[in-house]
């Protein structure tokens, strides 16, 4: 199995590294077939608050057939973050993960470019719910049906509510793509 991990512009470290760590985890200890490839729009992103990392792969060379899953961590908009989480090859990108019925689990604000690329349409789903919820209402502009959840799953695709929460879309993730079993075994042993 393998993940295409969406690192765009200024996203949140703590949104992106559950997913390396869990899916690690899984593989080297719990023999699960999991590969984890960092996509980007360029070859180094940066975070919010200035971590750089290396991408495996570009967006344009994206094959969607080798993978079974998208994960996108959020990130802060006055950083950036929506110029190429709005971007049309992102939202295409979601859009084709979706048509094939795979799994895209996002955290977050990570949320917007799943709605705007039209796939929450009718489906149920949350994002950020502090300072009087607006990013929630927001969400709801694009015809979301919003959930109350920290997490919300409906059919292939996660969101959720806040950084806090992103361990928990990456072990729902696991389970989604293994078993409950394998999931609960893995996040046993992380401590959680």
């Amino acid at each position: 199995m393998k993940i295409l991990l969406l690192c765009l512009n200024a996203f949140e470290t703590m949104e992106l590294s559950p997913f390396i760590d869990v899916m690690g985890w899984a593989r080297d200890d719990y023999d699960c077939d999991i590969e984890v490839d960092i996509c980007g729009y360029t070859n180094i992103v940066k975070s919010t608050f200035g971590v750089s990392i290396e991408t495996d792969i570009l967006i344009d060379d994206v094959v969607i057939d080798d993978y079974d899953a998208l994960a996108i961590p959020g990130g802060f908009e006055e950083y950036g973050f929506y110029n190429e989480a709005y971007n049309e090859k992102t939202l295409k990108l979601i859009q084709d993960f979706n048509q094939k019925q795979k799994i895209i689990a996002s955290v977050c604000v990570a949320a917007f470019p799943l709605a705007k690329s039209g796939i929450l349409k009718d489906k149920k789903a949350t994002t950020y719910h502090l300072r009087g919820g607006y990013k929630r209402n927001e969400l709801a502009d694009y015809g979301v049906i919003l959930g109350d959840e920290w997490l919300v799953v409906d059919d292939n695709i996660i969101t959720s509510s806040c950084p806090k929460t992103a361990v928990d879309v990456a072990f729902q993730l696991l389970e989604m793509l293994t078993s409950k079993q394998k999931a609960v075994e893995v996040k046993a042993a992380m401590g959680y």
